[in-house]
């Protein structure tokens, strides 16, 4: 009998987790410059944890800066 997907250890805190520890919580405001050594760590103020998406990319990006380039002169 095979275990189910949901009960798997390995990668279960690879995954997007919406509640942060107070440790990750603080190490977002303190990139933020929220928050600094000495203030209060109860009464913290929320912090926005967003899933990143990942999607395909338009190529369109990538050929306008080589469009805008110079011709070789002849």
């Amino acid at each position: 009998m095979s275990i189910d997907r949901s009960l798997r250890v390995k990668g279960a805190l690879m995954r997007h987790r919406n509640v942060l520890s107070r440790a990750e919580r603080l190490a977002m405001l303190k990139e933020e410059e929220r928050w600094t050594e000495g203030d209060p760590v109860t009464g913290l103020p929320k912090v926005a944890h967003r899933k990143g998406h990942s999607g395909k990319k338009s190529t369109k990006t990538e050929e306008a800066p080589a469009a805008e380039q110079a011709p070789p002169a002849t």
